[in-house]
C-alpha cells in the first residue's frame, strides 16, 4: 500500500551528485553568483551578531591593557624626566662653578705672591661668628694668620689650622678688624666687621677726613699680616652727626663672602709653601 522510500545514504548519494553538478556548472557559467552575493549581505547581521561577544570581550581587554601601558609608560617619562631635570640642575651648578673658579684663577695670575687654592668645605652655624672651613692644612703650608681671598677681594685670615683642613675668621665677623686705606687718597682707617656678611663699619673717622661714598678701600699692610693693596670694601655711605667728631661710615665688603666656593690662601712675605 505504501511505497518503500529511498534510504537515507541514497539521499545523500544523491544530493552529493547533485552538489558536484550544481558546482561544476556554478564553475562553467556563475548560474548562482547573484544568489551567493544576495545571501552574503543577509548574512552579515548575523556574522556581526556571532562575533559581538568576543569583539566586546577583546575590545574591553585592550582598554585596560592600554590604560595600563599608557599609565607605566607616564610613570616612566616622569620618572626620566625629574633624572634629567635634576641632571640639567646640576650641570647649571658645575657651569657657574666653573666661572667662579676661572675667576679665581685669574686673579691670582696678578698676584705676586704664591697661592693655594681650597675648597669651602663648612660655615659656622652660629650667628655670632662670621667664620668658614676650608680643606687645605698643615700638610699644604698653611698657617695661622694667613690671609685668604677670592676673585674680588680679601675674606679674612685663617685663624685656627689641623693636619687637613683650618678655619678662617671673615673680615665681617665683628671680632676682627684690618687697617686699611682709601685708594683714592692714601687716607687711613680700620674696617671692623659689624657681625653682618655684607657689612663693614670704620670707627673713628674724624668729621674732616677726605672719605665718600664709592670710594674703595684696600688694605694698608700696616701690622704686616695682610699684604698691601688687596681689595676689601667699598664705601656705602658717609654720614656726619652735627655736634659729633666723628663720621659714620659703612662699607660694602668687595669679596664675595656668602657666596665663594673655593678661597686663595696667600703666602705672603717670608712664608713659602
Amino acid at each position: 500500500m505504501f511505497g518503500k522510500s529511498p534510504s537515507i545514504g541514497a539521499r545523500l548519494l544523491v544530493l552529493g551528485i547533485l552538489s558536484l553538478v550544481l558546482i561544476a556548472a556554478d564553475y562553467k557559467t556563475n548560474l548562482t553568483g547573484s544568489t551567493r552575493v544576495a545571501l552574503s549581505y543577509v548574512s552579515i547581521p548575523f556574522y556581526w551578531l556571532a562575533n559581538s561577544p568576543s569583539n566586546v570581550v577583546q575590545g574591553v581587554d585592550s582598554y585596560f591593557t592600554s590604560r595600563e601601558t599608557l599609565m607605566a609608560d607616564n610613570e616612566r617619562l616622569h620618572s626620566e624626566a625629574r633624572i634629567l631635570h635634576g641632571k640639567l640642575q646640576k650641570f647649571i651648578s658645575l657651569t657657574a662653578e666653573n666661572v667662579r673658579l676661572r675667576e679665581l684663577l685669574s686673579s691670582s695670575t696678578v698676584l705676586q705672591d704664591s697661592v693655594l687654592i681650597a675648597e669651602l668645605v663648612n660655615v659656622s652655624a652660629d650667628p655670632l661668628k662670621q667664620q668658614i672651613v676650608v680643606n687645605k692644612g698643615a700638610d699644604e703650608g698653611v698657617y695661622v694668620g694667613q690671609p685668604a681671598i677670592d676673585a674680588y677681594g680679601l675674606m679674612g685670615q685663617v685663624v685656627e689650622v689641623n693636619a687637613q683642613q683650618a678655619r678662617v675668621i671673615l673680615i665681617s665677623d665683628s671680632r676682627h678688624s684690618i687697617p686699611v686705606q682709601i685708594n683714592r687718597n692714601g687716607v687711613r682707617a680700620i674696617a671692623e666687621g659689624a657681625g653682618r656678611i655684607d657689612t663693614l663699619m670704620l670707627p673713628n673717622v674724624v668729621a674732616t677726613t677726605d672719605i665718600k661714598a664709592g670710594d674703595l678701600l684696600v688694605s694698608s699692610g700696616l701690622g704686616q699680616r695682610f699684604p698691601v693693596g688687596y681689595p676689601v670694601g667699598v664705601v656705602e655711605s658717609v654720614i656726619q652727626d652735627p655736634g659729633k667728631p666723628f663720621l659714620k661710615v659703612v662699607a660694602r665688603p668687595s669679596a664675595q663672602l656668602d657666596r665663594s666656593r673655593f678661597v686663595l690662601l696667600v703666602f705672603s712675605g717670608e712664608r713659602t709653601r
